[in-house]
């Protein structure tokens, strides 16, 4: 490579102080990832070193970045990218076998290596266990494993990431200590981060930015993230450079951990997933993340599903300035996600972040199903403006569009305990083959949900239903997609980051109004047989889970009562909705009456005493119709509940006259007439039944006037 001259500025005064650094001198490998003279660069992204960044846009929406770029100049630019980056190593176990397995030597001495450091830290923990000090020395214990994973390489390092995510894995001190892998990591020489960029991008340094931080703003597992302003524009950019070397290191160590999974599968019995195709799956999505030009589309179309709403934001990517080990995207300014005094400092809330995250996060595992696998804190920035920013979109997933319904459905049959429908989701969910028979699973589902649900649903905490699940999981012939795995990673880590903030906070009680908007809203037909499941029972209308529904779903921005009758209305009017129009037939004479009876009540109890003897003939009574004290208080309360949602639907933020359009344009149909005079017969037969009563009751007992 040529000497190549450039401005590079200190970390200390990034942009006023430029100095001449020739990119052949040799720089220390160990450089700090976050300067303290830089209060507004706070930390880093984990697996690619994305950090907080400042965020330039042109008001006018005209500014130089790809927003304002041509759509034909964009896609231009992003396919010389790819052919950039067509030699990118993809993962295969066939490969890395014929590799590794010619070069027994090499292959001995990683395995040697990795049995030291492991070793050594398992050794001590067992020494701790028999002297009693495993209390005591769990702090030493737990930075003796993180600096293990960061000897032990970049691997390891993103199995530390995974470990510090999961609670229901590690005390929390250990979370506390392999947080730390996601922010300051060792980092490489500089002048090889330089001379990769000109490598990549095939053109020199000063060609492409006017000013580049002499040091890494952050260090992650598989790069490191440099803060420059790009020549051409003047627009403040982070440019993250592949580690060199990397494919080699953690290719001869996904050899050797898939030929550990083989054992695993092979002599462990009471693991029944298939541990080599998690560990093929989670190799891929490390190479993926190999691949900067994959993780600017993914970053795209990321942006393009949900940065629709006003409090999430994703950076554009430069492809210009893009290849397979250099990324090149907008700079965010932003607080990590755990850093609360920080948030709070800039007069944010963290709990709000948190639930525009798992909002976010709804959307993605049950909406769209395209979802971040590794939301950690590193990656998600809390911007001055309240944004939540999303970063790192190397590793991304998909959930089955099956699943994302029968998710849902999952947690419909949770509500209405129903074990039976619970079980035969996991066929739907891809846990277990159609072969297997979920009768003897439905006793274990009994037994821990009967217990979980004794509090409310939303009282529940997220991590109580993985370890029951957990529970479950091991003892029957389940196979766990590797899907499903990444959605409770996701989840885990959201609840988390709000236990910091809260320590009560319930991640399904922020996530029930999402999925009651689903519910009242969604055509989908298992979701819409998922609703009537959940609103009728033994052959009633369960108003007050309508009305829990409807209280849940306004507190979803999203949320549109006219949508709420769609889904409805299109089934019971459908050739399948014959039970359903029994059932609505039925329900819609007994509210009927109830809201006629009950209004007649509530107007008799206004009348005087006196007035009410001469003209009913009776005194001293609360309803002028025979019914006991039991079925008035029941007609009454369904009345208040019919009253009690239409305040609900009325007083929504969106609420239009328009949203009862449908109803008349299907009252129309042939069929809803039919409907029609088959309930308005039967409030005659009822409202007649009453009148007849009232009519033949016997008069009350003359009295005797006291003196």
């Amino acid at each position: 490579m040529s000497t190549a001259t450039v401005s590079v500025v200190g970390p200390a005064n990034w942009g006023q102080r430029r100095g001449r650094a020739k990119l052949s001198t040799p720089r220390a490998a160990l450089v700090e990832a976050k300067p303290r003279s830089l209060p507004a660069l706070r930390g880093g992204d984990e697996e690619k070193g994305v950090v907080t960044l400042a965020r330039l846009r042109d008001s006018s929406g005209a500014g130089p970045g790809p927003s304002s770029r041509d759509r034909a100049d964009d896609m231009q630019a992003e396919a010389a990218a790819m052919a950039r980056a067509a030699n990118a190593s993809v993962y295969s176990a066939e490969l890395l076998s014929g590799k590794y397995g010619s070069r027994p030597i090499r292959v001995a001495q990683r395995a040697l290596e990795i049995f030291a450091g492991l070793g050594s830290f398992a050794l001590n923990l067992w020494l701790d266990q028999l002297r009693g000090q495993l209390d005591r020395n769990q702090r030493q214990r737990a930075v003796h494993l993180r600096n293990t994973f960061t000897r032990l390489g970049p691997t390891f390092v993103k199995i530390g990431q995974g470990l510090s995510t999961r609670p229901d894995l590690c005390p929390p001190l250990y979370i506390e200590e392999l947080s730390q892998l996601q922010d300051a990591l060792p980092t490489f020489p500089d002048a090889e981060a330089f001379s990769c960029i000109e490598r990549e991008l095939g053109c020199s340094l000063d060609s492409v930015y006017s000013s580049i931080s002499a040091s890494p703003i952050a260090a992650a597992s598989l790069g490191q993230v440099y803060k420059a302003q790009l020549k051409c524009s003047g627009q403040v950019v982070a440019v993250k450079v592949q580690r060199p070397g990397i494919e080699e290191a953690i290719g001869l160590d996904f050899y050797l951990i898939r030929g550990l999974g083989s054992l695993i599968n092979t002599y462990v019995d009471f693991i029944t997933s298939d541990v080599v195709a998690l560990i093929d799956e989670f190799a891929r999505r490390v190479y993926q993340e190999l691949n900067y030009v994959q993780e600017g589309q993914n970053a795209r179309r990321f942006k393009k599903l949900y940065a629709d709403k006003a409090d999430v934001l994703v950076p554009d990517i430069f492809w210009d300035y893009t290849s397979g080990k250099v990324l090149t995207m907008e700079w965010v300014e932003g607080v990590k996600l755990n850093e609360q005094e920080a948030i709070e400092r800039q007069g944010l809330k963290v709990l709000d972040l948190v639930n525009t995250g798992i909002q976010c996060s709804l959307r993605q595992l049950l909406e769209y199903g395209y979802f971040h696998a590794d939301p950690h804190p590193g990656n998600l920035l809390a911007t001055p403006d309240g944004k939540l920013a999303f970063l790192d979109f190397g590793m991304m997933s998909e959930t089955p569009e099956q699943a994302r319904s029968a998710i849902i459905g999952h947690v419909v049959h949770m509500v209405n305990r129903d074990y039976e429908a619970m079980a035969r989701d996991y066929y739907a969910l891809d846990f277990l083959s159609p072969d297997v028979d979920v009768t003897p699973i439905v006793p274990a589902l009994r037994s821990f949900f009967d217990d979980a649900l004794n509090s409310t649903v939303s009282e529940l905490n997220f991590k109580t239903i993985v370890d029951g699940l957990g529970a479950v999981l091991y003892q029957y012939p389940f196979n766990v997609p590797a899907y499903y795995a990444l959605i409770l990673r996701s989840l885990t880590v959201l609840e988390g980051l709000a236990l910091y903030a809260d320590p009560n906070f319930k991640v399904l009680a922020a996530s029930y109004p999402y999925f009651a908007k689903r519910l009242l809203t969604d055509p989908n037909p298992y979701l819409r047989d998922a609703l009537i499941e959940l609103l009728f029972k033994d052959g009633r209308f369960r108003w007050n889970r309508l009305e829990n529904l409807l209280v849940q779903g306004r507190k979803d921005r999203d949320f549109n009562a006219k949508d709420a009758l769609q889904p409805v209305l299109k089934l019971l009017l459908g050739p399948d909705g014959e039970v359903l129009r029994v059932l609505v037939i039925k329900e819609a004479i007994q509210v009927t009456e109830a809201v006629i009876v009950g209004s007649v009540i509530e107007s008799y109890k206004l009348v005087p005493d006196l007035i009410r003897t001469l003209i009913f003939n009776v005194n001293g009574t609360t309803s002028p119709f025979v019914m006991n004290s039991t079925e008035q208080e029941s007609m009454m309360e369904l009345r208040a509940q019919v009253f009690r949602i239409w305040e609900l639907l009325r007083s929504s933020d969106n609420f239009d006259p328009s949203i009862f359009q449908p109803i008349v344009q299907v009252l129309q149909e042939p069929e809803a007439r039919q409907l029609g005079g088959r309930v308005v017969g039967g409030i005659t037969q009822r409202l007649a039944a009453r009148l007849l009563q009232q009519v033949l009751r016997d008069p009350p007992a003359a009295t005797s006037p006291t003196l």
